[in-house]
């Protein structure tokens, strides 16, 4: 299993960059898989708490019957376009996947399941510093952290 804090603890600047991104907007979007093996995605607020990446799901929502059936997810920060001008200061945007860990009944609110997540890999693309340069970063437990440049 492989928590939040994990990530932190192997890349803190990296961690520092994607939980900022997250935590930018309430809203993110998520994507499962439904019974086909059609994705789904949906719109789900998720939350860093104790050094696990947490969200839920209300009661007989699809996204919650897709996890439960199978836990495979993707979760995407907000995207914001960046500004014409001002390239270079677009934070980019963020993704986290892995599998969702049933973590008992969400307690505050309306009824739903509450997940943990256990991460698999965690993306950050943005644009290098002279904004000429697509920047993809990624790390996973077993290769750590890895970038691209792309034109």
């Amino acid at each position: 299993m492989t928590a939040w804090q994990d990530i932190e603890r192997a890349v803190p600047a990296f961690a520092h960059r994607v939980r900022t991104l997250f935590d930018a907007h309430k809203h993110k979007t998520i994507a499962t898989l439904r019974s086909d093996g059609s994705p789904r995605i949906s719109g789900i607020e998720a939350a860093f708490e104790d050094g696990e990446l947490v969200f839920g799901s209300m009661s007989n929502a699809r996204k919650g019957a897709d996890l439960r059936r199978d836990p495979r997810f993707a979760l995407h920060s907000a995207t914001v376009d960046p500004i014409e001008g001002g390239e270079a200061l677009w934070p980019g945007e963020a993704k986290i996947s892995g599998r969702a860990v049933p973590a008992g009944p969400i307690t505050e609110g309306p009824d739903g399941d509450r997940f943990r997540a256990d991460i698999a890999e965690v993306v950050h693309t943005h644009l290098n510093n002279e904004a000429t340069r697509l920047v993809v970063e990624w790390w996973t437990p077993t290769h750590g952290l890895r970038r691209v440049e792309r034109e």
